[in-house]
């Protein structure tokens, strides 16, 4: 995975937005207003941070090196996923996908309707 479809992949969740509120070099994706990813795209050494639910988050550290605690946020609920080849693409895009529906099942049910978001 490389920083295009990373983005692609970010804005491809329904209501996602891209924004900058940390500078040009920082990319924060959003739903509703909500952070469900936040990533230096331009940088060498690419990564993501997502959220996650504390005891997955915990898990997956556990298991892979290139799973950490989220840098420079909450490290109970938020980790930092390097994308360095070492893990399969579809686990980076499921980790981000699983932000983006735990961001989403907090929002109120009328925002949950118009982005036709259903639990899975």
């Amino acid at each position: 995975m490389d920083a295009r479809e990373l983005r692609a992949w970010c804005l491809r969740q329904p209501g996602a937005r891209e924004e900058f509120p940390f500078g040009p070099e920082t990319a924060v994706f959003k739903v509703s207003g909500k952070i469900f990813a936040i990533s230096r795209l331009d940088d060498a050494s690419l990564g993501v941070s997502v959220k996650c639910e504390p005891d997955l988050a915990v898990a997956l550290r556990e298991t892979y090196p290139a799973i950490t605690p989220g840098y420079h946020l909450n490290k109970r609920h938020w980790n930092s996923i390097a994308i360095d080849g070492s893990l399969p693409d579809q686990l980076v895009r499921d980790l981000v996908e699983d932000s983006y529906d735990l961001v989403v099942s907090a929002l109120p049910r009328r925002v949950r309707e118009e982005l036709g978001w259903a639990p899975q």
